[in-house]
């Protein structure tokens, strides 16, 4: 690092002291906190994110400012890598410790350290370009900012706002950039892509006219999504559709959105008795999860939920009728397709989709072990209960789709292929997404010609439940096996195993938390009590295994 990159440094990193006595940490979701003791934070991943980019030969890196789900006085911070996804988890370590150092000079020799190992030149001799985005918090725009002065500090790199975006798409936008060779790609870009095939899917439908399934309402989580979902049904002349909790009146995820929906289980407010029968969507704030509802009559706000597994379950299941259509036992190239679930999956939809003849495959919890794992296959779909999940597809595959669209002599075989390239260009393949999901299961669901009950008929969840135990160290759990079996203490997971086969279609399984000293229980079975009792049973056993005794 030469003097004048050092003092560049410490000149502006002297602006943003760290907040005292708090320790970060970056995980899946990357940094989150209250937005107030963030400015330091974000600074510092902004020099991370120019390093990022000068490691990568000056690839477009993202750098979103958003906290999703969390309450509106909360932000944060997340790093795209050049494909798009999460930042590699290699650098996850360095981004603590640039977090955390408590004073420039300690900062700038971390620097130094990384950039020398990772040989990473901070001479000025290279460029390098971050793309900025933020959600609709008020925090958004000042910490934005915060995030350029880190980038400006690295002598070469430029960032570049481009304003209220969704999550998924500052990544599609970055992946456009890098991967699929559009130096300029934009907003307008990602809108023309999804809105264009998703016509495309919806003009081969076959026997259209017979297919109509009634309108939908979504709830936007007065997010970012709001304004975005707006601009699609103005793209498409989608009047189908209406737009509640769009962020013009109510507050940023209070009793509204995909989490809440998810996890209460009861309809977002804005929602009540005149909505029952009609098919209902749920954004979460930065639109990267879906997941669909409806309302029961007379049931006091109660939904029916239709969450990531059953999105996952209509997906796999399309694909799956398509690829049948396409190939036969003659082709020379079978594509390989991987389902993948964690353990939180609710063991229903792993059969359903175990008698589809599909392969299922589980990984630990988190986002960036579902991802890594679907690239393994041809087609490689993954979701999470909370309506986080997306479709990969791999280059041999979309070229092999290629060559089908055009080769084909069989109109049916053709549409099929057709139909498949599509939805690998609507599907968001750099994350999941919630406006470009959405958009999927309309078209499927007008191609199959099924309502939202019909959908939701697939499979009845198995009933569970989810419990926490605080404990002294979650360190001392160690699992294995996707996290479904405890290696140690010993002992334990013999006692779960002899309380869980007492019950009819029964599974439980222990993990420690990510972030606080709990250890988490999962339990399932053939009624909503036998689940209680199963998770209460295995509670008290990690409480006597674990928790604090004098």
């Amino acid at each position: 690092m030469n003097e004048q990159q050092q003092s560049l440094l410490v000149q502006s990193a002297s602006r943003f002291p760290p907040p005292q006595g708090i320790k970060l940490s970056y995980g899946t979701a990357g940094f989150r906190a209250d937005a107030s003791i963030l400015p330091s934070t974000v600074f510092r991943i902004g020099i991370l994110a120019a390093l990022r980019s000068l490691k990568t030969g000056g690839a477009v890196i993202g750098l979103m400012i958003t906290a999703s789900h969390n309450k509106v006085s909360d932000n944060g911070v997340k790093v795209a890598d050049p494909a798009g996804e999460m930042l590699t988890q290699d650098w996850e370590p360095f981004a603590d410790s640039v977090a955390n150092a408590p004073d420039p000079e300690s900062l700038i020799q971390l620097i130094a350290d990384f950039a020398k190992k990772e040989d990473i030149p901070l001479n000025g001799s290279k460029g390098a370009i971050v793309l900025l985005g933020r959600d609709t918090r008020p925090s958004g725009e000042s910490l934005v900012e915060a995030a350029k002065q880190g980038i400006c500090s690295v002598i070469g790199a430029v960032g570049i706002d481009i304003g209220v975006v969704t999550t998924p798409q500052l990544h599609w936008i970055v992946r456009a950039r890098n991967k699929d060779s559009k130096p300029s790609a934009s907003e307008l870009d990602y809108f023309d892509q999804v809105s264009t095939s998703f016509r495309c899917l919806i003009d081969l439908i076959p026997n259209k006219s017979q297919h109509g399934i009634g309108k939908l309402i979504v709830d936007c989580a007065n997010g970012v999504g709001g304004e975005k979902l707006q601009v699609l049904k103005e793209k498409l002349n989608w009047s189908d559709v209406e737009i509640r909790n769009s962020g013009e009146q109510g507050v940023l995820n209070e009793q509204v959105g995909a989490d809440y929906v998810q996890k209460d289980k009861v309809a977002p407010q804005g929602f009540g008795p005149p909505d029952v029968g009609v098919r209902c969507a749920s954004l979460d704030g930065d639109a990267d999860r879906l997941v669909y509802f409806t309302i029961i009559p007379n049931g006091n706000n109660r939904i029916n939920l239709v969450d990531g597994d059953k999105i996952l379950s209509l997906f796999a299941l399309f694909i799956k009728d398509q690829l049948s259509i396409l190939t036969d036992d003659t082709n020379e190239y079978q594509p390989r397709v991987g389902v993948v679930q964690t353990a939180y999956a609710n063991g229903a939809s792993t059969k359903y989709l175990n008698q589809l003849g599909l392969h299922v495959i589980f990984t630990p919890t988190g986002v960036k072990y579902l991802h890594e794992k679907a690239h393994e296959f041809d087609i490689g779909i993954y979701f999470e209960a909370n309506g986080h999940g997306t479709i990969l597809f791999s280059d041999r595959f979309l070229r092999s789709l290629e060559d089908k669209k055009s080769t084909e002599k069989s109109l049916e075989k053709q549409n099929a292929a057709m139909r498949l390239w599509a939805v690998s260009k609507l599907i968001n393949q750099a994350v999941g997404d919630a406006l470009s999901g959405l958009l999927l299961v309309e078209a499927i669901l007008q191609h199959m010609g099924w309502s939202v009950e019909k959908w939701n008929e697939l499979y009845h969840d198995l009933p569970s439940r989810q419990l926490k135990v605080k404990v002294a160290d979650r360190t001392a759990v160690v699992t294995t096996n996707a996290e479904t079996i405890v290696e140690k203490p010993p002992g334990i997971q013999e006692a779960i195993t002899a309380l869980t086969v007492k019950y009819p279609q029964g599974r439980c399984f222990v993990r420690p938390s990510g972030t606080e000293d709990v250890v988490r229980v999962y339990a399932e079975a053939h009624t909503q009590e036998a689940a209680d009792e199963l998770a209460t049973s295995v509670a008290k056993l990690v409480d006597q295994f674990l928790g604090f005794h004098v």
